[in-house]
């Protein structure tokens, strides 16, 4: 059907019940959390409640996914707020106009990158985040999130400066502090932890916010040096392009742009793939990506700042029974009533209340539970992402996001170089066995199966010339036949087919055989263009394993010995796990 959104073509008539419920409980949930968010990116109160308006109707129509939840999020905006202060640009100040225009700005940007993104189809960039690494990176934004929010509930300045020199502010003043604050921070984590204890299905950050401006007004919290949001800005979204911002300004805000793009494309497709598994349901991550592109336009064009999918209101949505898009466009429709018509109520709010709320956001950010289950199975990976937590809470988001990109990059490509290694044998009922290649192993006497699970290329070519050789040299019976398993050597590049010809000159010099068991048309064209193949001898390469066993137990003593299949298929044998 065209001109129907790609998540109400399966439409069920029967969940417009249980979306339109859904839909308003998640936007009880929402309005607080974003408002919250608003504390991050540094940018007035009425800003958070645009990103669930115009940002997740527009995704709702375009996206794929049937149940993710576009809006404000804590890590991009911790990012935007860190990118833009450090820019360093006179008079551009956090909450004033002019950073709320970069914040759109930058917005559009994000939606500029993520278009091109889908043209190019890199929606795999996503996968370059290991989850370890995005474990310590949302670990070290919730540190600092959290601690960022400690000045506003005890009622004392924040300190200005580094990282260091922020938190030597407020602690040089903890004397200073303001025993009314300090009584609704703590009330509003009690009454949020209560409910979430107690009642989980009820919005306790809402009952928060509404019960604590009572107590405020009634109080007259602010005669008692209690801060307020003060007066909040309500009315339709402005609708148009950002205001006193230039071409310029926009090539100014690209790095910052960037480093919101790999979060939102990591964050967005992870979640929209768990939620999506557990219903049978496919996600097509290119089309999620014209569906942010379409959010963050439509936060840049709205008076708002950069959106993302969030994984706590999509769980959020999840545990409501939401089946589908509507509820999302529920929850728009009942923000924008709200700030047509109730933010005047959102005055006498203390900031104590927003710290709270935001406070206990960062507190839900630190995975300790991930990464002790990190170090548990790979002590490695732990570090890296302690490092990566430790540089995003004290050097910067920015710096931290490049990181976990690096950090991560680096470790497929450690992977690959240090890939799992196997002598393939053979057990009594003549099925293989796969035992780590270790310096004495063989696979029969005079033989050596070679299995190397990765791609070949230039950074670990040589490193699988040297186990071949290494193995070679370290056998119990003299080795008259090498055979290569190339059933997962999906990749040959030219630095890894030379390498593949300096073997087989080092096998030959031993008086042995080279033979390739199991390679693709791809990895024979490869040898075929560095002249491997002439090398190796079409002779010696085999379909099968078995039709390599059988050429070695025909003439074990390394004589030539034709191939059953001269010019082979890929066999549809499984590898070993792990």
């Amino acid at each position: 059907m065209r001109g129907v959104p790609v998540v109400l073509k399966r439409y069920d008539r029967s969940w417009l019940g249980t979306d339109l419920v859904a839909g308003v409980t998640l936007a009880a949930v929402a309005i607080p959390e974003v408002m919250g968010y608003t504390s991050i990116s540094q940018t007035p109160i009425v800003t958070g409640l645009y990103t669930v308006i115009f940002p997740t109707l527009m995704f709702a129509l375009i996206g794929s996914s049937r149940t993710l939840v576009v809006g404000a999020d804590s890590a991009t905006a911790a990012i935007l707020a860190a990118g833009l202060a450090s820019l360093g640009i006179a008079g551009l100040t956090p909450y004033s106009a002019e950073w709320v225009a970069y914040c759109s700005l930058t917005a559009l940007v994000v939606g500029v990158l993520l278009l091109l993104s889908r043209i190019l189809k890199l929606g795999f960039i996503g996968d370059f985040l290991s989850s370890s690494v995005l474990i310590g990176f949302l670990t070290g934004v919730g540190f600092q999130v959290l601690i960022g929010q400690i000045p506003d509930m005890i009622g004392v300045p924040k300190g200005s400066g580094n990282w260091f020199e922020q938190q030597w502010g407020w602690i040089s003043n903890l004397g200073k502090a303001n025993p009314w604050t300090m009584a609704f921070a703590a009330a509003t984590l009690i009454i949020i932890l209560g409910f979430k204890r107690f009642a989980p299905k009820i919005p306790g950050a809402l009952i928060a916010v509404i019960l604590l401006i009572a107590v405020s007004a009634a109080t007259d919290a602010a005669s008692h040096g209690v801060a307020e949001v003060g007066a909040v800005q309500g009315g339709f979204p402005p609708i148009g392009l950002p205001q006193g911002v230039t071409f310029s300004d926009a090539i100014q805000v690209i790095p910052t742009a960037l480093s919101c793009l790999v979060l939102i494309i990591a964050q967005s497709a992870a979640t929209a793939r768990s939620f999506a598994m557990k219903h049978g349901d496919r996600v097509d991550i290119n089309r999620d990506l014209v569906g942010l592109t379409a959010a963050n336009a439509a936060a840049g064009l709205s008076g708002t700042f950069v959106v993302n999918g969030s994984p706590t209101k999509t769980e959020i949505l999840e545990e409501q029974g939401g089946k589908s898009q509507v509820a999302n466009m529920t929850m728009a429709a009942v923000v924008l009533i709200v700030t047509l018509f109730l933010t005047q109520f959102l005055t006498p709010m203390p900031k104590a209340v927003l710290g709270g709320i935001v406070f206990l956001i960062g507190y839900g950010l630190i995975d300790i539970k991930g990464l002790k289950h990190v170090k548990k199975l790979a002590p490695s990976e732990f570090w890296i992402a302690v490092i990566t937590a430790a540089v995003v809470c004290c050097v910067g988001v920015e710096q931290g996001i490049i990181l976990a990109l690096v950090v991560s990059v680096l470790l497929i490509i450690e992977r690959s170089y240090r890939a799992h290694r196997f002598v393939v044998g053979v057990d009594p009922e003549g099925d293989p066995t796969y035992q780590a290649a270790s310096p004495g192993t063989q696979s029969l006497p005079g033989l050596i199966l070679f299995r190397y699970d990765a791609p070949l290329f230039y950074a670990n070519a040589n490193r699988f010339t040297d186990d071949v050789e290494a193995l070679v040299q370290s056998a119990p019976d003299p080795v008259t036949w090498v055979v290569l398993d190339c059933d997962t050597l999906t990749d040959v590049d030219y630095s890894a087919g030379l390498a593949l010809n300096n073997l087989a000159n080092y096998v030959h010099a031993q008086g042995a055989h080279l033979a390739l068991a199991r390679p693709d048309s791809q990895v024979l064209a490869t040898l075929e263009e560095v002249d491997v193949l002439p090398n190796i001898g079409r002779e010696h390469i085999f379909d099968t394993l078995e039709d390599a066993l059988a050429a070695f137990r025909a003439d074990p003593s390394g004589r030539p010995v034709t191939a059953t299949t001269p010019v082979p298929a890929k066999a549809g044998e499984a590898p070993p796990s792990g």
